[in-house]
């Protein structure tokens, strides 16, 4: 699944193509993603101006006059810049053509993700509104996760997960930034101390700006805008790793389930 490092990495990719740029035609191949896609896109955004490319969590922004396109690449998704004359894939599910002769095609075969409009402020969608900082923004602070984390029973690797308290921080970097902090992810996240909580958001904040640089990871579905893997697959020192030596200690790396996702961990290092 696309997490935020390699959303944020199509972020980056694809709006030098189509920031300024001119919508000619809306083509939707099939609108069955995780909710319907709207009707008359064509009409709402043929004319219209792309002024800006953003994201906010996991979530792509399209920004025009008229509203703003909200894109949510779920399980398998992926956006490239393409000639309007390349060939369709039977994945290729939504598609925006612009002026200069490019496309921007939403490919999901697994059709979780989401193709949304709005003409309002989009921070304020009902799928918005609600959810937690940027986990490299400066409202992301150690105070801040240590004061939500009081009394819950619940892991503290599920706690970061929950996109109300930070967003962003999927599975596979929850797991690499409790290993950077020391911190077991099965440890309760009301137990966590000041320290600890200062060590971990240093850590989240350090994982994930080293998984942008690096394009994100690729395991089975990802590819950026312009076709490249993510290579922080490279870097990763537990996620994936069961029963290989830790790189700190040489125990065996250990793989759990924790709010069925799996988690890899060293007991060793992180307590």
């Amino acid at each position: 699944m696309p997490e935020l490092p390699e959303v944020e990495t199509t972020c980056r990719g694809i709006a030098p193509h189509i920031e300024d740029n001119t919508i000619t035609h809306v083509i939707v191949r099939n609108r069955s993603l995780r909710w319907p896609v709207p009707t008359a896109l064509h009409a709402k955004l043929k004319d219209q101006v792309v002024r800006s490319v953003t994201r906010r969590a996991k979530y792509l922004l399209l920004n025009t006059d008229a509203g703003t396109l909200i894109i949510h690449l779920g399980m398998s998704g992926s956006l490239r810049i393409l000639a309007i004359d390349e060939i369709v894939d039977k994945h290729d599910h939504f598609e925006i053509q612009f002026k200069d002769g490019y496309c921007l095609r939403l490919r999901d075969p697994r059709r979780f993700g989401a193709v949304l409009w709005t003409k309002e402020d989009p921070l304020q969608h009902k799928l918005l509104i609600n959810l937690g900082p940027e986990p490299l923004d400066k409202k992301f602070t150690a105070d801040l996760l240590f004061e939500k984390s009081r009394k819950r029973k619940t892991s503290i690797k599920q706690f970061i997960m929950d996109a109300k308290i930070v967003v962003g921080v999927g599975n596979i970097y929850a797991s690499e930034s409790l290993f950077l902090a020391g911190i077991n992810p099965k440890k309760a996240a009301g137990k966590i101390t000041k320290a600890q909580s200062q060590d971990l958001v240093k850590a989240i904040k350090k994982i994930l700006t080293a998984a942008i640089k690096q394009g994100g990871t690729t395991l089975k579905d990802f590819k950026s805008s312009d076709g490249k893997p993510g290579y922080f697959q490279q870097k990763l020192k537990v996620y994936d790793r069961k029963g290989s030596d830790c790189l700190k200690c040489n125990s065996p790396i250990k793989q759990i389930t924790l709010g069925q996702r799996s988690t890899f961990y060293c007991s060793s290092c992180q307590k």
